[in-house]
């Protein structure tokens, strides 16, 4: 990777880190739809492609500051690509109810909320992961519960496929620009010798 490059030779890099980004968000996301019910899985596999992303900036510009900048990005895809599977089953298979809190408990940020329904008691707790849930005993609320058992009660007015969606693409778009302008920054430093360096 160093030394000077032709055009040609950094227009096809760039290219291929572009594309890479693309691959990294679809295989992700496809990680997620094969794994719903165990977020883990796709959290772990989205971190370590999103720093193999980074450091291809890095090594395509030749500076650390865009390799840093594109970490904002690819919290986006992290989110987009981890939670769109689930959200998007919910919202075509889960089953609607109306429930009331009925007992609080905190474990640190984990936060517990047994519910009750129409027809009693649900078996499955409303969890959430946080310093602030919102949530208050007596409070009634919507959940979306999965009939086939694979994924966790959810808060219905949370589930936003939609929303996962537009931020795996703005994740996805952010990391086009961050390598397009680390190809061209790339290429002019190595056209002019300079050397690698963690500034600009």
């Amino acid at each position: 990777m160093t030394g000077a490059w032709t055009a040609a030779a950094s227009a096809r890099r760039t290219a291929l880190l572009v594309l890479s980004g693309f691959v990294i968000a679809g295989l992700n996301t496809g990680i997620g739809y094969a794994a719903a019910g165990t977020r883990a899985v796709a959290i772990g596999t989205g971190i370590v492609l999103s720093l193999a992303f980074v450091f291809a900036v890095r090594l395509l510009h030749r500076a650390a500051w865009l390799a840093f900048l594109s970490f904002l990005p690819a919290l986006f895809v992290l989110v987009g690509s981890v939670q769109l599977a689930p959200d998007l089953a919910l919202e075509q298979r889960g089953v609607r109810q109306e429930v009331t809190v009925v007992d609080a408990h905190a474990d640190g940020s984990r936060h517990t909320f047994a519910l009750s329904g129409a027809t009693g008691p649900l078996a499955e707790p409303l969890v959430y992961q946080g310093s602030d849930p919102g949530y208050r005993i007596g409070e009634r609320l919507s959940v979306l519960t999965d009939p086939d058992g694979e994924l966790t009660l959810q808060d219905a007015d949370r589930v936003d496929s939609g929303g996962k969606l537009i931020a795996l693409l703005l994740g996805v778009s952010g990391w086009t620009l961050i390598a397009l302008l680390a190809g061209w920054r790339g290429h002019v430093r190595r056209r002019t010798g300079r050397e690698d360096t963690l500034v600009i």
